[in-house]
């Protein structure tokens, strides 16, 4: 495998078609998707969100590049259907690093692919150290990209000039990059497993909304009575309304500290919440009554009504308490992690990617029988190359700690027959 360094890599500084004017209007969306019509092979793309900034994960600029049409950049707030763009490139492949985080701003604005190869995705499974854009574009074609606007305000108007070229680069050569991964998955072997996870994520539905989403609260875990929890559910709520009317990242209202400083202290008064750590500064003041009010609900709310310590689940329980909850399912546990982890040093691919760790708790807490378990897998959403690997290492599992079992109880009865 082909390994460039740092210092040896070339910087990749300007397109090669230089910086593309972006595209915000309805007539020059239907050029570029004529122009994206006419051309050939798979089609690069990418989408720029303005994550911490604004409220919610919308694209604010589309980038698409294809051979024959050259780089297209796409402005959602001028033109939020892309539909027309999505036409005429259904039925093609679509290049994308970490799709999964793309396409649900990309299906926000009428674009959704039938095929596509995700780099990233596909760097993991060829066993590669770092799956970033930059790290592969650097160990696999030689070149360097510069990220230093991969964090920065993309609703922005009108974007400058130099992160235009930043957006037209991340497209430049993601199909060459494409074309050098697909190379080395088909020499490892690994090509129709990429093929089937790409297909996968392609046919996955839209994650369901999130119960109970204020439980994702940095900090939230530090507060022990479900009256706590109460008010940190009311001051998310209002938070959320907030952020979304004012269309800003909800950290950026109230941070996530400052909703568990208030819920812990449940201030009374202005005096009071303006005391704390959190609630300092201007916005602290100027929504101060927002956050009162928010207080006061969850204080008033009555004991039926607080929220539980946690939501109820079908998930196993954490591994650290499987010894002492059941000591056959710790033994099938560290059997199968030791076998995966020589599975994936053998194969070099993360233990993850071999199958999912929620997968893995499941079928070894709850065993099906020996025969059952690749249908177990296929039902719990494992692909064909992860059942074939995978199968016969949870098999055995199953075999050594049933064994172990009949072992244990022959000594036992033996035992008890010489009392």
């Amino acid at each position: 495998m082909r390994t460039v360094t740092e210092s040896t890599a070339i910087p990749l500084l300007e397109p090669r078609d230089g910086v593309p004017a972006v595209v915000a209007d309805e007539r020059d969306l239907l050029r570029a998707a004529e122009a994206l019509a006419d051309g050939t092979g798979p089609v690069a793309v990418d989408a720029e969100r303005a994550s911490g900034y604004r409220y919610g994960q919308a694209a604010y600029l589309v980038q698409l590049r294809r051979e024959g049409s050259g780089t297209w950049l796409i402005d959602p707030v001028g033109c939020p259907d892309l539909s027309p763009v999505g036409r005429v490139i259904e039925g093609e492949e679509w290049v994308l690093h970490a799709a999964g985080q793309d396409l649900p701003c990309l299906a926000g604005v009428g674009l959704r692919p039938t095929r596509l190869f995700d780099t990233e995705l596909g760097a993991r499974l060829a066993g590669l150290p770092r799956v970033g854009l930059g790290a592969v574009v650097e160990q696999l074609l030689g070149l360097s990209l510069a990220k230093e606007h991969s964090a920065v305000d993309w609703s922005t108007r009108p974007l400058p000039e130099s992160w235009l070229r930043y957006a037209a680069l991340d497209v430049e050569v993601l199909v060459d990059l494409r074309d050098a991964l697909a190379d080395l998955l088909e020499r490892q072997g690994k090509l129709a497993w990429a093929e089937q996870e790409f297909a996968a994520i392609v046919a996955a539905p839209p994650a369901p909304p999130r119960v109970d989403p204020w439980r994702r609260t940095s900090g939230v875990h530090r507060l022990r009575s479900r009256r706590q929890l109460g008010l940190v559910r009311e001051l998310w709520r209002a938070r959320d309304a907030l952020a979304r009317k004012r269309d800003l990242s909800p950290g950026r209202v109230l941070p996530d500290a400052a909703v568990v400083e208030a819920a812990a202290a449940g201030p009374r008064t202005v005096e009071e919440l303006l005391a704390l750590p959190g609630f300092r500064g201007p916005a602290g003041r100027r929504h101060a009554k927002i956050w009162l009010d928010a207080v006061a609900r969850g204080r008033r709310l009555a004991d039926t009504d607080l929220p539980p310590h946690s939501l109820p689940s079908d998930a196993p329980p954490p591994p650290r308490a499987w010894a002492d909850r059941d000591a056959d399912a710790a033994a099938r546990l560290a059997f199968a992690r030791a076998a995966l982890a020589e599975l994936s040093e053998r194969w070099q691919v993360p233990v993850e990617n071999l199958l999912a760790p929620d997968t893995l708790r499941r079928v070894l807490w709850t065993p099906p029988v020996p025969e059952a378990v690749d249908a177990t897998l296929v039902a719990y959403g494992a692909r064909p190359w992860q059942v074939e690997l995978v199968g016969p290492v949870l098999r055995q599992a199953l075999a050594e700690t049933a064994a172990s079992r009949s072992a244990r109880d022959a000594v036992a009865a033996a035992e008890v027959t010489a009392e």
